[in-house]
């Protein structure tokens, strides 16, 4: 299964950049791993609730150019679905069972994500109704997705 992370802005900081490595190492026993990162725009402080929405829109577009037809499309949003560990283990192996071979995970940006981004997605996925840095998402998120693969795996993981 391919597994692709698709999301908004760089990741700047040294210790994500080291986590997210150490879950890529881990996770190519068990999928192919893409990440794609696309530009993120400057919100400007104070900024008002169509000028984030045009951010939201313009990110959401670049966001669009990258999902692929075939692929089945997660995007992360606080208002999507909370699962835990095991039902997305169980999400992820019925995709794999019924014949899709690429997952795509999309991380918005500071702002969240697209409307029309979150329309084209297959499935919304919640992790907490809280909100957490973008970057520190695809941290969690990967360690998620490695914890599914060692769940369908039969093999041991923290709980």
């Amino acid at each position: 299964m391919k597994v692709t992370i698709l999301a908004v802005g760089k990741i700047k900081e040294k210790f994500y950049r080291q986590a997210i490595g150490e879950f890529e190492k881990r996770l190519s026993r068990y999928c192919k791993l893409e990440f794609i990162e696309v530009a993120d725009e400057k919100t400007p402080d104070h900024a008002s609730s169509a000028e984030e929405a045009q951010i939201k829109e313009k990110e959401g577009q670049r966001l669009l150019k990258h999902i692929r037809e075939d692929a089945w499309v997660c995007a992360l949003a606080i208002e999507g679905k909370m699962l835990d560990s095991v039902e997305l283990s169980e999400k992820i192996e019925s995709l794999g069972v019924s014949g899709v071979s690429h997952v795509m995970f999309v991380v918005g940006g500071s702002l969240g994500l697209a409307e029309s981004v979150l329309k084209r997605a297959d499935y919304a996925l919640s992790f907490s109704k809280m909100t957490f840095p973008h970057q520190l998402m695809r941290v969690i998120l990967l360690e998620q997705v490695y914890r599914s693969f060692r769940i369908m795996a039969k093999q041991p993981y923290h709980k």
